[in-house]
């Protein structure tokens, strides 16, 4: 009997749909699922009738089906079900077989589990997959990483079944040793927050702000996704605002405005603090959401402090231009931040990180894919070492002609009582990041005054310390001194 190229446990949307994908390519798949009666059967006698697939009922019989060495890829709920499974399968497998996570797990869980599974002699990869069921079934972006002797084994199989662009390169690399994969998967989920919250942002703006009906901002949309903003959630925001339901209404207007969050885009804010980042405009949009949560606080607060939304009255063709600048130049901001994050955690963790190929990796099959990337890759194709995107010519040079029309908008909104959170905190960042000299030299003062913890001085070498007595009896100790 032909055994399988690669197994996998978990037969859910994404499960189901990876397989269905790979199948399709010429590869073997054996399936197995915690519910094997239902699930499998169910999956290998309904959508997937026909197929090169093999049911497994057991665990056992799943392993003994593979060719080695053993490619065996989970599908499921991140956490602690991922170690079970773990635990389940190192005693059936054999040194050099390989487990893959395809999972939305936490990098330092895959920093973990990948020094364990190796002290077993086994081979781990935690992969990103970024696409949803129809990137998983027709060509997700995949982010791997964990075991560097895995990566061919599973390479023509990923490389195979992910997202290809214009010029047939994979959305699919190696990203870097133990939880390198999982990590850039974080921080797209993360930029994918700050994405979503930003044409929330520009969406309110149009309907509060300029009293727009759904199809005019349709148009606007279908519009922009031709240019500079062309993108996969630029293009589904378009669609959702045409949308109708069977009595003949639009039917975002009936969805109630408190959103939801798996905790991927917290776990980037959290990672950004820990590193010393400012991903402030992905910090604003993941706060955005837990503020959409409190509904009933902000209907009672909204008839506490009511507010009328003045008539717009300038040229709208003109001001929904300026809408667009502005929404394009708070992603580059967005980006910016996200790449200076992973540039960061690339140091302290020790990764090679191919910033080019990443935005490869994000230009299809993903949630962020855009033309937009492709620029990205040209940044740091031209230079690795980029510090950040601002200071990249293409990107520095477009940020100059939108800053009028990014300040404008922001003015706007703050005057009409519009929050933007997200539009707003990335103009802070702009102005704060070409800001030559910052404030930050009275907020040591005012440090050192109540806690002795010291400051440099303009006229000495960086990294001398000094304290003053600013009270005349508070003596000469100081604090230890640290930066984050």
């Amino acid at each position: 009997m032909k055994k399988a190229d690669i197994g996998m446990i978990g037969l859910a949307v994404m499960g189901q749909s990876l397989v269905l994908n790979m199948e399709s390519k010429g590869f073997t798949v054996a399936c197995y699922d915690l519910n094997p009666e239902q699930s499998v059967k169910g999956f290998v006698e309904g959508r997937g009738a026909g197929k090169n697939l093999i049911g497994a009922y057991s665990l056992e019989e799943f392993v003994q089906s593979l060719e080695k060495p053993r490619r065996v890829m989970m599908m499921i709920r991140a956490g602690k079900p991922v170690d079970d499974y773990i635990e389940k399968l190192i005693p059936l497998l054999e040194e050099g077989d390989i487990i893959i996570d395809g999972g939305n797990s936490h990098f330092p869980d895959t920093m973990r589990r990948t020094a364990y599974v190796e002290s077993k002699g086994l081979l781990y990869i935690g992969s990103g997959v970024s696409g949803g069921e129809e990137g998983a079934l027709k060509g997700p972006s995949m982010m791997p990483g964990g075991s560097p002797a895995a990566w061919p084994h599973v390479k023509p199989i990923f490389q195979s079944i992910c997202a290809k662009v214009e010029n047939g390169d994979a959305c699919c690399d190696w990203v870097g040793e133990n939880g390198a994969g999982h990590f850039v998967k974080m921080v797209h989920n993360g930029i994918e927050y700050g994405d979503m919250q930003l044409i929330c942002e520009a969406y309110q703006l149009m309907r509060d702000g300029l009293g727009m009906s759904n199809e005019e901002m349709h148009e606007v949309f279908a519009e922009w996704n031709k240019g500079e903003l062309d993108s996969y959630l630029i293009e589904i925001t378009r669609d959702i605002l045409a949308y109708k339901d069977e009595k003949g209404e639009y039917t975002v207007d009936k969805i109630l405005d408190t959103a939801g969050q798996k905790g991927t885009g917290k776990w980037t804010a959290i990672s950004a603090l820990d590193e010393g980042v400012p991903l402030t405009l992905i910090g604003e949009a993941v706060f955005a959401r837990c503020l959409s949560a409190m509904k009933n606080e902000r209907v009672t607060a909204s008839a506490v402090f009511p507010k009328t939304v003045p008539a717009f009255e300038g040229d709208k063709a003109e001001f929904i231009e300026a809408v667009r600048k502005a929404l394009y130049a708070s992603k580059i901001i967005s980006y910016a931040q996200g790449y200076t994050l992973m540039r960061t955690a690339a140091k302290t963790y020790n990764w090679n990180l191919n910033y080019g190929g990443i935005a490869l990796m994000w230009r299809g099959g993903c949630i962020i894919r855009s033309v937009f990337l492709g620029k990205i890759k040209e940044a740091y194709d031209k230079n690795p070492e980029l510090e950040n995107l601002l200071l990249d010519d293409y990107f520095g040079q477009a940020i100059k002609e939108l800053v009028p029309a990014w300040r404008e908008v922001v003015a706007y909104a703050v005057k009409a009582g519009i929050p933007m959170p997200a539009f707003s905190s990335a103009l802070s960042y702009f102005d704060g990041y070409t800001s030559a000299k910052l404030p930050a030299n009275l907020l040591q003062a005012q440090r050192d005054y109540f806690g002795a913890h010291t400051y440099e001085r303009i006229d000495c070498p960086r990294g001398e310390f000094f304290h003053t007595d600013w009270t005349g009896h508070g003596g000469g100790t100081s604090a230890s001194s640290y930066n984050v």
